[in-house]
């Protein structure tokens, strides 16, 4: 279990990357595939990486793919094709070389922390809280590091799909799909659980979005909350690509956020 749920309503700010999102910052990060459900032996997706105010537009900052995976249908990690980094966003390709679902992240843990010398607080940051305490110098004063975890991701699926990459991890937040990630539809209940250490979230909060915030006077903003077995359900009236957005501390204050984007199809 976990204290203090958060929703988050914007995104992190793009420097720190140990460090889980706020409500001051202004920007979300995402993944967005150019699509998300295709057919046929083998195929190619075009994933953008990036930061921005509105979704999904590119206005903002790239994103950074040092941390990127792709999971394939077997479970095992296959290499994207990284075309480049611009202003605005990344790109890379996934090949689609075998039936099944894909789990495309930017998944991040570690640790950060403060402490106090000769009157001045100093940040620090490391792979984990060991590694973190270690480089706190003799003598320093008010020492806090907490571990930190981010996931940042996005499914596809060439054919028939399955669900053998959705298996979870047991680090940070987690989005445990009940109704399948490329299997969502317009006007039908899709139901999500989430895990914060393996364990259920129970009482998290949510941000959903609609994608094309730009083109619409009301932002369109749902806020959700996970049962006592972390699960929610998600309602959209229209087609289209959406945010989902969450941030956690747990009881030991390791902090841990999640984002996705799901594309939901017409019926």
């Amino acid at each position: 279990m976990f204290a203090k749920p958060s929703l988050i309503a914007a995104g992190i700010a793009l420097g720190l990357a140990t460090l889980v999102p706020g409500k001051a910052d202004a920007h979300r990060r995402w993944l967005l595939p150019s699509a998300t459900v295709l057919s046929g032996e083998k195929e190619t997706v075009s994933v953008d990486a990036a930061a921005s105010n509105g979704l999904f537009i590119f206005e903002h900052a790239a994103m950074s793919l040092d941390d990127l995976t792709v999971l394939g249908p077997d479970g095992q990690p296959t290499q994207p094709t990284i075309i480049g980094r611009g202003k605005y966003r990344s790109v890379f390709d996934v090949d689609l070389a075998q039936p099944g679902t894909y789990r495309i992240a930017l998944a991040s843990h570690g640790a950060m922390g403060f402490y106090e010398l000769n009157g001045e607080r100093q940040r620090v940051r490391g792979t984990d809280v060991t590694d973190a305490q270690s480089k706190v110098p003799q003598g320093a004063s008010n020492v806090t590091i907490n571990a930190t975890s981010q996931r940042v991701e996005t499914f596809v699926t060439l054919g028939a799909p399955n669900e053998v990459a959705l298996a979870p991890t047991g680090r940070g937040l987690e989005m445990l799909p009940v109704t399948h990630p490329n299997d969502l539809v317009a006007g039908e209940p899709a139901q999500v659980r989430f895990l914060l250490g393996g364990q259920p979230a129970a009482g998290l909060e949510l941000e959903f979005v609609e994608g094309g915030t730009r083109y619409r006077d009301d932002a369109g903003i749902q806020t959700l909350t996970t049962d006592a077995d972390g699960a929610v359900t998600l309602n959209v009236d229209n087609p289209g690509m959406y945010y989902l957005e969450a941030s956690a501390t747990a009881d030991d204050g390791a902090r841990a956020s999640y984002t996705a984007v799901l594309e939901f199809m017409p019926l």
